[in-house]
């Protein structure tokens, strides 16, 4: 072994060891056990302290395969089921919540603040090295759902991790969903001018029809935190429009994944129901989704909602036995 590459085997065990040290033990998630999570600290940024939190479930006989879940914009991991079918696959199962976001959020953050996409890879890099560190995991497939995937989509383009050996994104959140006037001349307006007023709030179209398609008490299936998946998407800071801008180019232009990649979303794009995407626009998913990399393989999903994995019982069971197929055929 070269003196080079035993510096590099160091300088990495030294960096995971840090990461570890910094999180706090394993205790009871709010799903109930066997969920357990974990925070970690990281170091403070433009407003003050930040962690984030890994959550896990484990395999009761470990292959060494993990799943690492980032959830979207206003949201956090609740899907309990997801978890669950992993973990009856083999994988054990980790999702992270994003710093500002869900079980990570501190008093007085500003929830789902973002200036540059790029600070969620030091939470993504944590909850890796808690998973080989401590977990064992050998192969981990890395899955985002809208903004995480857009999210892990520029990880893996711009911060390549040799332990992840597959990205399956579920409607990622790869370009705008507005209008042509807003897409080529408001939000390139507001990402020039971003600096001047990076706290500015610029309002969503947010009607809670997309909350009132999941949550169980307005008819849907699921239940969650409203105070961490909110009813209504809030208005957003000119500073977090900026970075999914910027995030945009990345997986726009230059992305280059060189790991598999399953690229997955629904039919069709609607404004309110629960047959469609309700929030992005799937032909856009469609077209940049298949430029991410260089094995991408995309499949449609009849009827998925925005989160496919909350859609209705039969088109989730048919997109999960396609996920579990191809992850397979890919060797994992």
């Amino acid at each position: 072994m070269s003196m080079r590459l035993r510096w590099i085997i160091l300088a990495a065990l030294t960096l995971a060891a840090a990461l570890v040290g910094r999180a706090a033990a394993w205790t009871e998630d709010v799903l109930g056990a066997p969920f357990e999570m974990r925070y970690v600290n990281q170091p403070a940024d433009y407003s003050g302290n930040v962690r984030c939190t890994v959550v896990r479930l484990q395999a009761p006989n470990s292959t060494g395969k993990a799943v690492l879940y980032v959830h979207g914009y206003n949201d956090y991991f609740f899907q309990r089921e997801m978890a669950e079918r992993f973990v009856a696959q083999g994988y054990d199962f980790y999702a992270v919540d994003l710093r500002k976001y869900g079980r990570s959020i501190m008093p007085g953050q500003t929830l789902f603040e973002l200036r540059d996409i790029s600070e969620y890879y030091a939470d993504i890099d944590s909850a890796l090295t808690i998973m080989t560190a401590e977990g064992g995991a050998r192969e981990i497939v890395l899955m985002g759902h809208s903004t995480g995937g857009l999210t892990t989509s520029c990880y893996l383009a711009r911060h390549p991790d040799p332990r992840v050996r597959a990205l399956v994104l579920n409607s990622p959140f790869l370009d705008w969903n507005q209008s042509a006037m807003q897409e080529k001349m408001l939000i390139p307006m507001v990402r020039t001018f971003r600096k001047l007023a990076p706290r500015m709030k610029i309002p969503q179209n947010s009607d809670g029809a997309y909350a009132h398609s999941l949550h169980r008490a307005f008819g849907g299936e699921w239940d969650y935190n409203l105070d961490w998946k909110l009813e209504l998407s809030p208005a957003v800071e000119t500073s977090w429009l900026a970075a999914i801008d910027a995030a945009h180019d990345i997986v726009q232009n230059t992305p280059r994944i060189n790991i598999p990649i399953l690229l997955m979303h629904s039919d069709t794009t609607v404004t309110s129901g629960n047959r469609g995407d309700a929030v992005l626009d799937v032909e856009d998913i469609a077209r940049y989704g298949r430029g991410l990399g260089v094995d991408v393989t995309e499949i449609t999903v009849r009827g998925g909602l925005h989160d496919l994995a909350l859609s209705a019982r039969d088109i989730r069971d048919a997109m999960f036995d396609y996920l579990f197929a191809w992850l397979k055929e890919n060797g994992f």
